[in-house]
């Protein structure tokens, strides 16, 4: 049982890994209705019972292979918390996960980077740590851009939901044990992109909120070449048209009320799922991030970057084991 700003949670014990998991976790309103395409809000109420965290929220809705078995939803704003049986009223470094996938797929759920094996790991050492893995919108659901868009201030979205976690986090991870002066952010391909997008933030502003970066096969410099609105308002035209809200006086109000089944449609075309990334907006992403590295407008912590080895056996095919099979595959 932990208790918290907004109430208190109950998780469930693992004994395969003596460790205590608390999933499912809100750390932002649902992004539904008015706030679907919105920046991520603050929750906003609390409760008396404790209520359970013992289940995977769903993922955020995407378009790729990482999204097949898991179920998506646009109520995906959740986060889940990692930690050593027995150490309940430690001050703990804290690990938190930004999962990758290109930001269009991908999610927390993922029993690749459950998190366990890591903790697991730090007791065996001797430097115990809580993991936290968070969740955030894709593709366009976090990421569309527009003029409007642009003009109604709510861009890179997907990366402000990492960003509110991460202020959820300092005001929270204290009662499961954690220190939040003691945080380290931490990703893969896109997830280090995060990594590389938070350090950048606000042209390099330290909120205090992380003490560490770590970028596993991914940075903030070249990441979809941060495109501006040239490049964006013709994908969001298609998608204006697509969905009906041409004649709309107010064409991104009018997307939020599109049904959730006629959207995804329109948003799960192969000539548009994928197209959807971080852009500098003046805001969150302020200037090119290689110029802020450069003139050294970042938050300035300990970093660890580099690439994984064989990484690229993932997108590779699986089970060719004969040059006809080889063969068959080039074709």
């Amino acid at each position: 049982m932990v208790h918290l700003q907004n109430g208190s949670y109950y998780g469930v014990h693992s004994s395969s890994y003596n460790q205590d998991f608390f999933l499912g976790i809100p750390f932002a309103q649902p992004p539904l209705g008015e706030l679907r395409f919105t920046n991520p809000q603050s929750l906003n109420q609390s409760w008396a019972n404790a209520v359970p965290a013992t289940q995977y929220a769903k993922e955020c809705v995407g378009y790729g292979g990482d999204q097949i078995g898991y179920e998506v939803s646009e109520d995906c704003l959740y986060l889940n918390v990692i930690r050593p049986s027995g150490y309940e009223n430690q001050d703990l470094p804290v690990a938190v996960w930004i999962h990758g996938g290109g930001f269009y797929q991908g999610g927390t759920p993922d029993r690749r980077y459950n998190l366990s094996f890591i903790v697991e790991n730090s007791v065996q050492i001797g430097k115990p740590i809580i993991g936290v893995s968070i969740a955030y919108r894709l593709n366009a659901w976090g990421f569309l851009n527009s003029n409007e868009v642009k003009g109604s201030g709510q861009t890179n979205i997907g990366l402000r939901d990492q960003r509110l976690a991460l202020h959820w986090i300092q005001e929270n991870i204290k009662a499961f044990g954690g220190a939040p002066e003691k945080v380290a952010i931490w990703g893969e391909s896109a997830g280090a992109a995060s990594v590389g997008f938070q350090l950048t933030a606000y042209n390099g502003r330290d909120d205090k909120l992380f003490r560490a970066g770590i970028m596993e096969s991914g940075n903030p410099v070249a990441y979809g070449a941060l495109n501006g609105t040239d490049f964006y308002q013709p994908l969001f035209d298609r998608v204006v048209s697509a969905a009906g809200c041409s004649d709309a006086s107010d064409k991104l109000d009018c997307l939020r009320h599109v049904p959730f089944a006629t959207l995804n449609r329109v948003l799960n075309n192969t000539n548009i799922s994928t197209s959807w990334n971080p852009a500098v907006d003046g805001d969150f992403i302020q200037r090119y991030t290689s110029i802020q590295l450069a003139e050294g407008d970042f938050v300035k912590v300990p970093i660890i970057s580099g690439a994984n080895s064989d990484e690229g056996t993932a997108f590779s095919p699986q089970g060719i084991n004969t040059t006809a099979d080889f063969q068959y595959w080039l074709q």
